[in-house]
């Protein structure tokens, strides 16, 4: 009988890139009909991060000034700093492949992704599927009170898609410590 392999870093890093889950996280003009998908955020399963302000569509008109508020960016940040749609598109399907991502508001994230890809003319390649698919009664229970306390040790001052996604993917580790 061959004895225990030992942990290492290699192996650890192994064992958190093939059980954490991909997370992602979507910013919107606002709530309801015709808001649409502002900023995008991943975190992927070795904790790297990806974010990406979206330039909206000539067609894509509605603006919640509440909703930027709570996000922060602005018309003017997207006009200057916002990456076309079908480039958008095309480096998620890139990043993603045909993995499974994770959201925490599965509905609304689905609806402004649909959007995005509608809006470039081409077909996300990657499932996104609602985060409680992944937890027990008991995670479920115990989900805002452990995320709370992650937003207090990550400091992270801003509403933004990649550090919500950063704050899911740690909440979600914690729950899960064979992961950590």
């Amino acid at each position: 009988m061959l004895p225990p392999r030992p942990i290492t870093d290699e192996w650890n890093e192994s064992v958190f890139k093939s059980t954490t889950p991909i997370i992602i996280d979507v910013e919107a003009s606002g709530f309801g009909q015709g808001s649409y998908p502002i900023e995008i955020g991943i975190a992927l399963a070795d904790g790297s991060r990806h974010c990406f302000l979206v330039a909206p569509a000539r067609s894509w008109k509605h603006w919640d000034t509440e909703a930027e508020k709570v996000h922060g960016i602005s018309r003017e940040l997207l006009s200057s700093h916002g990456r076309p749609i079908q480039d958008i598109a095309w480096r998620l399907n890139e990043l993603l492949r045909t993995r499974t991502v994770y959201s925490d508001a599965w509905s609304f994230d689905m609806s402004w992704l649909g959007k995005l890809y509608d809006a470039a003319g081409m077909r996300q390649t990657f499932k996104v599927a609602d985060i409680v698919e992944l937890m027990d009664e008991e995670q479920r229970e115990h989900w805002q009170d452990t995320k709370q306390s992650v937003i207090e040790s990550l400091g992270l001052r801003r509403h933004r898609a990649s550090g919500d996604a950063r704050i899911l993917q740690e909440t979600w580790r914690r729950l899960n410590p064979m992961a950590a």
